[in-house]
């Protein structure tokens, strides 16, 4: 079920990488659009992806995402796409300049976060990320589970007050 600032903007999400944000702490985000093929977009649309292990990287001065699985579409023929196949992200050369600084200087990663349409064209959410340790990773476990039981304990509150 979409968000209201989803149904706002008009996004559509297709996919959410909810495992990059265990594994990493996401410290910026960016918009990127994806040069996809014809089945690639259908296949997107019956929301076949699936983001295990996928990274983004700058090479030569591009983006490229990799390791993003989107399956063949089932209706397609003999042109099907290769489902692993690199594909290039649209970012302005000003954010690729800067991205691969920061990549590079601090040793951090682009992870997609998040696939969607947005106004018919695919999008990709990009987290420029730090990897969590297994002490981080904990303590990013213990804080939401005090979370929800502090949400707990004020619905319980409030149903006994009525």
């Amino acid at each position: 079920m979409p968000s209201q600032a989803e149904e706002a903007s008009g996004d559509r999400s297709i996919a959410v990488n909810r495992r990059a944000r265990h594994l990493y702490e996401v410290l910026e985000t960016v918009e990127a659009g994806l040069v996809l093929r014809g089945t690639e977009v259908k296949s997107l649309r019956a929301g076949q992806v699936n983001f295990k292990d996928s990274y983004a990287t700058v090479r030569s001065g591009e983006g490229w995402l990799l390791g993003c699985h989107i399956s063949p579409y089932s209706h397609g023929t003999d042109a099907n796409h290769n489902p692993e196949r690199d594909r290039k992200l649209l970012l302005h050369r000003r954010e690729l300049a800067r991205l691969s600084g920061k990549i590079a200087e601090r040793g951090l990663t682009l992870v997609p976060l998040r696939l969607y349409f947005k106004d018919g064209r695919a999008k990709v959410e990009l987290g420029l990320a730090r990897g969590r340790k297994l002490h981080d990773k904990r303590a990013a476990l213990r804080e939401r589970e005090e979370q929800r039981e502090m949400g707990k304990a004020v619905r319980a509150g409030r149903r006994g007050a009525w």
